[in-house]
């Protein structure tokens, strides 16, 4: 693959903070609202030991990310940097399971955002309603987008500060309710439930390389994307611990049966109702913004995969005025929608993580191929082999069914790949 195709039209639009406000709107979605009972549950006041683990591991595999994303600029994100170090097959697979995370992430946020605005407007309450609801929101976002990604970002950006708000509330007013008792821990939990509970936290974590995928519209992209991750990382989890200890602080053992709204109700118990519908609100908000900025990227990588001659060539149409994917985008959002419509968030969530899980254990291996000779000692050759190590740890977490329905996806994917040769000239 070449860095940059000479039929690469899109525009260079994307700059440091813009992309780490596509981080931050991606990756701070639905999970966070949700999360933080879960992982109360299995651990109680150990709670926030789950979140540096899954810290530490993203912090590995995304250092993995930035040093591929610093040498490939080509649209694509993971898939364009895969495809680099390990040639078409390998590349396509990891766009195949790019595409998947970003499908069924999306997706499952998204029967969270219908279901929480039938819990704030008891109206739109209901199957019918909340389909309706997933409809009309994936149709305003393929509007938006298909105007061109400079106005997508804007939006992602308002989006993000948006969200911001109310998670910020909570983390700053309620610490003022903190109980120090809640948050005693009286035994370290065992190693087995750190793990499955880090693999749990992967889907709150997980976002980077989605929004990496428009690589190809990024202004200077071998000191916007790092700059751009480690920004937004930063301020993920320190955000995310900092919520999960004040929900503990205040709720105590009431925050693991706190299954729908953790943080809502932390901030009920700690502000008042009006604080509680807030978070509420600020849920719905955040998870619509999360579906706008999952919007603008997933679509780019059927783009990528359809101008490598691997999909019909109509999906890499780019409207000549907008430079937008368009046909990608509207084919994109109709795909999501039905599985959101038809689909249950555990079901989705699930294959999201394990594709994710995957992906990111073809970035490390693609950043320990894609570094010059001359710079295979010192922690840069360290880093990738870490990462394949923490990955394969929290791999163990998974179930057997979980094997099968991602191996069946991967047969599906190498299935087209052999077909489209004849397509691609191979």
């Amino acid at each position: 693959m070449s860095d940059r195709g000479p039929h690469e039209s899109l525009v260079r639009a994307i700059g440091t903070f813009g992309l780490a406000a596509s981080i931050l709107n991606i990756t701070i979605g639905g999970g966070i609202f949700r999360l933080p009972a879960a992982v109360a549950g299995p651990l109680g006041a150990a709670a926030p030991i789950a979140y540096v683990v899954c810290a530490v591991a993203m912090g590995l595999i995304v250092w993995c990310i930035a040093d591929a994303g610093r040498r490939v600029s080509r649209t694509g994100g993971p898939y364009a940097y895969v495809g680099t170090a390990f040639g078409s097959y390998v590349g396509f697979l990891s766009g195949v399971l790019l595409l998947m995370l970003g499908t069924f992430a999306t997706a499952a946020v998204a029967t969270v955002f219908a279901s929480s605005l039938g819990l704030l407007v008891p109206r739109l309450a209901g199957r019918v309603m909340e389909s309706g609801i997933l409809l009309a929101t994936f149709v305003f976002w393929s509007l938006v987008h298909l105007r061109g990604v400079a106005l997508g970002v804007r939006l992602t950006s308002v989006m993000t500060i948006a969200k911001l708000l109310p998670l910020l509330l909570i983390a700053v007013g309620g610490a003022f309710f903190i109980k120090g008792s809640h948050l005693r821990i009286e035994t370290l939990p065992a190693a087995a439930d750190v793990a499955r509970t880090a693999l749990l936290l992967i889907f709150a974590f997980a976002g980077i390389e989605c929004a990496l995928v428009p690589s190809g519209e990024v202004r200077d992209p071998e000191r916007t994307v790092p700059r751009a991750i480690a920004l937004a990382m930063v301020g993920i989890t320190g955000l995310y611990i900092t919520l999960q200890v004040v929900a503990q602080g205040i709720l105590g053992e009431g925050l693991a049966r706190s299954t729908v709204a953790p943080l809502a109700d932390a901030a009920g118990a700690s502000l008042g109702g009006g604080a509680r519908s807030l978070l509420l609100a600020g849920a719905s908000i955040s998870m619509f913004g999360y579906l706008g900025g999952m919007t603008l990227s997933i679509p780019r990588m059927l783009y990528a995969l359809a101008r490598d001659g691997y999909l019909p060539r109509a999906l890499a149409a780019v409207h000549p005025r907008h430079h937008a994917p368009r046909s990608a985008i509207v084919v994109q959002s109709l795909v999501t929608s039905a599985l959101a419509i038809s689909g249950t968030f555990e079901r989705l969530a699930i294959l999201a993580n394990v594709s994710a899980l995957a992906l990111y254990l073809g970035c490390a291996l693609a950043a320990w191929k894609l570094r010059p000779r001359s710079s295979s000692f010192g922690l840069g050759a360290v880093v990738p082999w870490l990462a394949v190590a923490v990955i394969l740890w929290l791999l163990t977490g998974l179930t057997r069914g979980e094997w099968l329905g991602f191996g069946a996806c991967l047969a599906a994917g190498s299935l087209v790949y052999w077909i489209s040769r004849g397509r691609r000239g191979a």
